[in-house]
């Protein structure tokens, strides 16, 4: 089946938080959003047959899953990262961000230091200070045009903060990092040398660009695979964030008690039912949806590279390894905070991530959302050109 990413969906008026919300977020009612990840495109056509199926059958009542679901994340961990799950690892919770939260209270106290690299998602920190825990943060290095890791700060910072466990994104948001191996060994390593646990964010392992491979964290050996608990969901890859499923996998029995006891103190139980069925129904059919849509979004990020040269030579594309989500460095232009978001937001009439929203060490920069029709995305571009070049 060939699949339709050129298609516009007319998203307003649908209580979209991407397209409804401007003017409750501060911005004016007629901006473009690129900003929050998630898709202009329907998800995969077994996914709506299935959600379909269970409308049709009227009954919304308490719902758990069989073996049957694990079955489906199982082959499609081992067939893409070749990864072997056990059922008993899976914990299943109503996001990513969610589970995060319950890490942050499960395996530290009030005081102590939880490890960030930033720039980075934003919620990281939100829950990391919200929880009365010590902010810890390891910069990533820019140079050249390229983000890598410090590794003596990261070790000094675990040190002189206290830290007992460490928040990777793995792939980066939004510097669209793909970490190497070598790269996610040194950090292990440090991690064990010095008692951290590691919660390993994977919401974007199913968007590598050519050229690059995604590595499961715990994956690498059994000391990390004990020492992990990795965060997956279909909801970035197949469009599915509202409906409130992520899979976590915690191998070591001790920490996925710890972690399941937080869970039972948060009062929530059974997952959202229409969730369930989507999730099943997108990893067991929609990799081809997926093939295609990869290929579509590399063939954005090829136009966006393109126009930049062409159009806005000051204006700088960091390379991004994997995500739909590309990170501009606009700092040659020399503005201020409030100029920038007056720039974007009222001239170029864009509503998009600030750089600073990750980390003090985003200033300049400017996080945009691909994974929409090439149309949306060209009439961005054009409005910002017009902006910058005006």
């Amino acid at each position: 089946m060939s699949y339709d990413f050129d298609k516009i969906i007319d998203r307003k008026n649908t209580n979209s938080l991407k397209y409804d919300f401007a003017v409750e977020r501060g911005r004016p009612e007629d901006v473009l959003p690129l900003w929050v990840a998630d898709m202009d495109f329907q998800a995969p056509p077994e996914v709506l047959e299935a959600l379909s199926q269970a409308v049709s059958h009227g009954i919304f009542g308490y719902t758990e899953v069989k073996r049957d679901y694990f079955d489906v994340l199982h082959n499609w961990f081992l067939k893409h990262f070749d990864w072997e799950l056990e059922e008993s690892w899976l914990v299943k919770t109503p996001g990513v961000v969610f589970a995060i939260t319950l890490a942050v209270k499960a395996f530290t106290e009030k005081g102590e230091g939880v490890l960030i690299q930033q720039p980075v998602y934003y919620p990281f920190e939100e829950t990391i200070l919200v929880n009365k825990r010590n902010l810890a943060v390891n910069y990533l290095v820019y140079k050249d045009g390229a983000y890598t890791i410090d590794f003596r700060d990261f070790e000094q910072q675990i040190i002189t903060k206290n830290v007992k466990l460490f928040l990777l994104c793995n792939p980066q948001n939004p510097v669209g990092r793909v970490w190497t191996v070598e790269e996610l060994t040194r950090m292990g390593e440090l991690c064990l040398k010095h008692n951290v646990i590691v919660v390993s964010d994977e919401i974007h392992c199913d968007f590598i660009f050519p050229g690059y491979k995604h590595t499961v964290f715990a994956n690498i050996n059994e000391a990390f695979a004990q020492n992990t608990v990795t965060c997956t969901a279909p909801s970035k890859t197949f469009n599915l964030a509202g409906l409130q499923v992520s899979n976590i996998f915690i191998k070591n029995p001790a920490l996925r008690r710890k972690f399941l006891d937080e869970f039972g103190r948060s009062g929530y139980s059974q997952l959202n039912t229409l969730g369930l069925v989507a999730c099943k129904a997108a990893y067991q059919y929609g990799e081809p949806w997926l093939n295609q849509l990869k290929a579509y979004l590399n063939e954005n990020l090829n136009y966006v590279r393109e126009y930049l040269k062409n159009n806005l030579p000051m204006v700088k594309l960091i390379e991004p390894q994997g995500t739909y989500l590309i990170w501009l460095d606009f700092s040659a232009l020399g503005l201020s905070h409030k100029d920038m978001k007056e720039l974007i937001t009222t001239k170029a009439k864009l509503w998009l991530d600030a750089g600073q929203m990750f980390g003090k060490n985003g200033f300049g920069f400017e996080r945009i959302n691909i994974a929409c029709p090439r149309e949306i995305l060209k009439l961005a571009l054009d409005q910002l050109a017009r902006a910058v070049n005006g």
